[in-house]
C-alpha cells in the first residue's frame, strides 16, 4: 500500500504591517500551541510590539510558510548590512536586545520542510545578502537537528560561528530539594540571616501575579526600579529610551492578556526591592527581566526571589525554564545548576558564485586563531 504523498509547503516574505489581521493572527496563535519548539518571543504578543518599536523600514519580513492552507511555520527576518560590526549584508533572523532565542516557530512534524522552504525562498530573492544569518538557536533541538538534514541533503555549504550556552532550570526535584543541591548549608542559613534583616526594616511580603491584576502600576514599578539602578545610570534601562519603554510596556500588558505572563515582587512595606517577570510557554518558561533595589544590595533582595522563583519547578505545566542571562552569570548560576546550549549558523545563499564568496566568508570567521 502506498503512503500518502507529504503535502508541500510555501513559504511568503511578509511585511510587517500585513500580520495584524484577526484570521492571521488566530494561525500565529495556534502555531505557537504547535511548535516543535516553544520561542515566546516570536509569538504574536511579543513580536508585534518588537515591529511597532523597532522595525523602522522594509528591512523587517516575516518569513510564513503554509502547508495544506494552515500556517506551520514564522520567523522574523531582517535584511541588514551590519554583521557585528562589519559591513557584510546579510539575511537574520531578527533578534533585538530584548529577545533572546532565535528558534522560528514551527509546527511539529514540519521542521525539515520549513528550512527547505526558507533557504529556496531567499535563494531565489537575497537581495544583496550574501548569507543566512540564523543566531541563538537551541543546540540539539529539533529545528537545529532538521536544519543540519536539510542543509547536508541539499548539498548547501553552513558554517557554526559561535556557541553560547546560559543557566536554565531543569530537574524533577521540588524547590527546596533543588536549593539544598545547588547551594551549601552554610549559604541557605546566610540567605536566610539576610532576609530576617531585611524584614526587621519594615513589613516584607512576596507577589505573584498572573494575568491583567494590577498589571498597569506594576509595569510602572519595574521601570522605575530598573532605572534607579545601574541600568539607568549607563542609560540602557528600558526607561532610558521612548521605544523600550513602550514597547516593554506593550508585550507585558499583551503578554498578560495572553495569559503567558507571571510576575514576582518582593516588598518591603509595599514598595518593591525586587521584582521579576517570567514569560510561560508551555512546556516552557522564559525568565524575561529582573530588577532589585540597589541601596538593600546587602540583603541580596534579587537572590531571594530567584529563590521564590524556583516554584516554576513545582508547576506540572513547565518542564524546564531559560534564564535568559547572559553566559556566566554571578547571581543566577550560583542557584541554576543546568546549562542551555545555542548556536548561531550562517548558511550560503543565491547563486553559485554567491555561495563561493559566503563559503570563503564562513572560512574566514571560522579559521582558527593562534
Amino acid at each position: 500500500m502506498s503512503r500518502p504523498a507529504r503535502l508541500r509547503g510555501v513559504l511568503h516574505l511578509l511585511d510587517t504591517q500585513t500580520v495584524d489581521s484577526k484570521a492571521f493572527l488566530e494561525d500565529w496563535k495556534s502555531l505557537a500551541r504547535r511548535a516543535a519548539e516553544p520561542n515566546p518571543f516570536f509569538e504574536a504578543w511579543f513580536t508585534l510590539p518588537s515591529f511597532e518599536q523597532f522595525a523602522d523600514s522594509d528591512a523587517y519580513k516575516i518569513a510564513a510558510y503554509w502547508v495544506g492552507g494552515r500556517l506551520a511555520g514564522l520567523m522574523p527576518i531582517k535584511h541588514s548590512s551590519d554583521y557585528y560590526g562589519h559591513g557584510l549584508p546579510h539575511i537574520g533572523t531578527w533578534l533585538h536586545d530584548h529577545s533572546f532565542c532565535g528558534a522560528p516557530l514551527v509546527a511539529k512534524g514540519h521542521e525539515r520542510g520549513f528550512w527547505n522552504a526558507l533557504v529556496t525562498c531567499l535563494d531565489q530573492t537575497p537581495g544583496q545578502a550574501l548569507f543566512l544569518h540564523l543566531p541563538a538557536l537551541p543546540e540539539g533541538g529539533a529545528l537545529d537537528k532538521a536544519l543540519t538534514a536539510a542543509l547536508g541533503e541539499m548539498g548547501r555549504a553552513s558554517a557554526i560561528v559561535e556557541r553560547t550556552s546560559r543557566a536554565m532550570l531543569a530537574s524533577h526535584l521540588g524547590p527546596q530539594e533543588y536549593l539544598a543541591g545547588a547551594m551549601s548549608t552554610k549559604k541557605r542559613k546566610e540567605l536566610r540571616r539576610q532576609k530576617n534583616r531585611l524584614g526587621e526594616l519594615g513589613e516584607l511580603t512576596f507577589e505573584r501575579l498572573e494575568r491583567t491584576e494590577c498589571i498597569e502600576p506594576w509595569i510602572e514599578q519595574y521601570l522605575t526600579l530598573e532605572a534607579a539602578g545601574w541600568k539607568g545610570a549607563a542609560g540602557s534601562a528600558l526607561k532610558s529610551s521612548p521605544a523600550s519603554y513602550a514597547f516593554f510596556a506593550d508585550a507585558m500588558y499583551a503578554a498578560a492578556r495572553a495569559g503567558k505572563l507571571e510576575r514576582l515582587a518582593m516588598r518591603l512595606d509595599g514598595k518593591p526591592v525586587a521584582m521579576l517577570a517570567n514569560f510561560i510557554a508551555a512546556p516552557a518558561a522564559y525568565s524575561f527581566k529582573t530588577a532589585f533595589d540597589e541601596d538593600y544590595a546587602r540583603f541580596s533582595p534579587g537572590l531571594l526571589l530567584q529563590i521564590e522563583n524556583l516554584d516554576l519547578l513545582a508547576r506540572q505545566d513547565i518542564a524546564w525554564a531559560d534564564s535568559c542571562a547572559i553566559e556566566g552569570h554571578s547571581m543566577i548560576e550560583r542557584i541554576w545548576r543546568e546549562k542551555r546550549a545555542f548556536v548561531s549558523r550562517n548558511v550560503a545563499i543565491g547563486g553559485s558564485l554567491r555561495r563561493l564568496t559566503a563559503r570563503a566568508l564562513m572560512a574566514y570567521e571560522t579559521r582558527e586563531r593562534g
